[in-house]
């Protein structure tokens, strides 16, 4: 497969190299602004899609909350019924008799009591029952609102409120059965509703009834039950064993049999870890599902939102968006076709007369209309024909030259020989006559003389540096009358580091002419010390003489000898200034030139005196091996 794909790939390259170059400027037009349009296209319908989606989220979870809202007044209205029926003297009275009431109570009790419960319900109209189940046999029904608990003792709902013990139970149901005809055979089922229900205990602990406040769902939350056809979204209520209620029409469960279902699961994991999980889809439709927990009645309102109409509106715009890149890749391709034509027409009259040179025809000029690229293109395009014909001419007189040039080296190499040769003779005949001094300086000097004619390349060890360093100071010890010494305090794994070739010398010198004589005034005690230090993978090489040293002045012209810059008559060139580093300024520059010329900037030299006491000079250089390891 590998092979099968770089094969493709070669294939392909070979074919891209030989279109012609205004085929590939149009393709490569088309591909620079083609990604970044599709990366725009693509930013800017996730935006859009983003967008749409975040307002239909707000807008659905505003409309949710007002109906939270809505029916948490519902439930404050239905309990608050529900403690005035339980707490009503009257009703505790007439539910703990144990007398059969006379025919006066009864009528004094429905005078009283009956019609302050009666006009409880009709105070909130939305309240459709309010009834109060008695399990004391001697308590005479009073329809619509006292009963007798045989009715209804058997209903699950009921057995549950009991075991709440007195607290609130809220029970939703999906019908609303006539209990005035139960016995009847002609039970009518009413419309869904809930209804909250209350043990009354009289005293603690002993059961006397039920009060029931019932409301139909259509008026507890009417944004779930509503008739007003709505194709983008549903409401509905959940109770605590997430049985859904909403409306019958029109409705998303009966078009997505899976919806129930996954609204049930995500109820569930959300009561228990607290996690709720909007997207929903099936059969191809998109769904947010959206949700306001209930927490008084241990139920939830959810609204479910269909996607489709924000899908179409998504998808029209992003067929408008493909449509404007399309039809601006056509103008860009168009308009870069006709452009590069007109741009490129001269260098096809470039390309044509380079094919009429390379056939041998002669050539004349070339003349391009117009500057640029491409006019600069031709204009160095006639000087180099007129530059190789120059030096074709000039070949034969090169190779004169270059045998001359040969001969001259050779002779070179007989001179620096016959040198070496006539050294080793004067030093032979100073051996025999038992010179040993002689001996010894001829051998220093001949060590000098092969250490400057031998230039193999710019760079040695430091340990060969040293040695004609060693070699000068004996040959200038013969000159003077006090001795110079030559102190090293180097680490020998250093002797391996790689400096350029002639960097240290220059500056022994400098010290041997300049550091001990000045104004008649001799120093019997010369003392050259070399120190080798190492900081952040740099060596630092300190020449330091125990000499004269410099005035503050006088080492400022120095200063400015080493590292002005090259302009005639400048600083470096300066001989009036003064001073015994006059000549030696020139030297100590060369130096510093040198190592910022083959290590940079960063490094060279840097000359420190104390006047009367001694004059250094610091050298920076990278710590480099000749074999190219920069680690000793």
């Amino acid at each position: 497969m590998r092979e099968r794909t770089g094969a493709l790939w070669n294939s392909f390259r070979y074919w891209w190299g030989r279109r012609s170059l205004q085929s590939r400027l149009i393709a490569a037009y088309i591909f620079i602004i083609l990604g970044p349009s599709l990366l725009v296209s693509l930013y800017s319908y996730k935006a859009i899609n983003n967008t749409y989606k975040r307002d239909s989220i707000e807008k659905n979870s505003y409309l949710l909350q007002m109906e939270k809202l809505y029916v948490l007044n519902q439930i404050e209205a239905m309990e608050r019924v529900a403690q005035m029926a339980s707490t009503d003297k009257g009703v505790e009275s007439y539910l703990v008799s144990e007398d059969d009431p006379s025919l006066g109570e009864l009528i004094d009790f429905n005078t009283t009591t009956f019609v302050s419960l009666s006009q409880m319900q009709f105070n909130n109209p939305n309240i459709e029952h309010l009834r109060l189940f008695s399990s004391n046999k001697n308590v005479h029904e009073l329809w619509p609102v006292i009963f007798s608990e045989d009715r209804v003792s058997m209903e699950p709902w009921f057995q549950k409120a009991l075991q709440m013990e007195g607290q609130h139970y809220w029970s939703f149901q999906k019908r609303d059965p006539d209990l005035m005809k139960r016995y009847s055979g002609e039970v009518e089922a009413g419309p869904a509703k809930v209804s909250l229900l209350k043990e009354k205990s009289i005293p603690a602990g002993h059961h006397v009834g039920m009060v029931q406040v019932d409301m139909q769902l259509s008026k507890f939350a009417p944004k779930a039950f509503t008739s007003v056809q709505d194709n983008e979204s549903q409401m509905m209520i959940a109770d605590e064993e997430l049985n859904l209620f909403t409306r019958t029409d029109h409705s998303f469960l009966a078009e997505n049999p899976g919806l129930s279902a996954a609204v049930k699961e995500r109820l569930d994991v959300y009561r228990k870890t607290g996690e709720w999980v909007m997207d929903y889809a099936e059969n191809g439709n998109s769904f947010l599902l959206i949700q306001a927990p209930l927490e008084q009645i241990n139920a939830s309102l959810v609204t479910v939102v269909s996607m489709k109409g924000l899908m179409t509106d998504i998808s029209r715009t992003r067929n408008l968006i493909i449509g404007a890149n399309i039809v601006f890749i056509f103008l860009v391709t168009v308009i870069a076709y006709i452009m590069n034509a007109f741009i490129l027409k001269n260098l096809r009259r470039l390309t044509e007369t380079m094919k009429k040179v390379r056939r041998g025809e002669p050539y004349g000029s070339i003349r391009v209309n117009g500057g640029g690229e491409v006019g600069e293109l031709a204009h160095h395009f006639s000087k180099l024909l007129n530059t190789i014909n120059t030096l074709v001419a000039q070949a034969v007189h090169k190779q004169a030259l270059s045998k001359e040039a040969e001969l001259r080296t050779l002779h070179n190499q007989i001179d620096a020989h016959f040198l070496y040769n006539t050294l080793e003779n004067i030093k032979m005949l100073a051996e025999i006559e038992n010179q040993r001094t002689i001996s010894d300086a001829l051998t220093r000097l001949g060590g000098m003389m092969r250490y400057n004619f031998k230039w193999s390349g710019e760079y040695v060890k430091l340990r060969d540096e040293l040695r004609h360093i060693e070699n000068y100071i004996e040959v200038m010890n013969i000159r003077f009358e006090h001795t110079i010494q030559l102190e090293l305090h180097i680490d020998s794994a250093y002797l391996e580091v790689e400096v350029l070739k002639m960097s240290l010398q220059p500056i022994v010198e400098n010290s041997v002419k300049h550091a001990w004589n000045a104004d008649g005034v001799e120093l019997t005690d010369r003392v050259v010390r070399i120190d080798v230090t190492e900081a952040e993978g740099d060596l630092f090489i300190v020449l330091r003489d125990n000499g004269l040293g410099l005035t503050p002045e006088r080492l400022a012209e120095l200063h400015e000898a080493i590292y002005a810059k090259e302009e005639p008559g400048g600083a470096a060139e300066a001989s009036g200034t003064g001073g015994r580093y006059k000549a030696g300024g020139v030297g100590l520059r060369n130096v510093h030139q040198r190592l910022q010329l083959f290590y940079g900037e960063a490094y060279g030299l840097e000359v420190q005196s104390e006047a009367g006491k001694w004059t250094a000079v610091y050298m920076s250089l990278p710590k480099v091996l000749l074999t190219g390891d920069n680690q000793l």
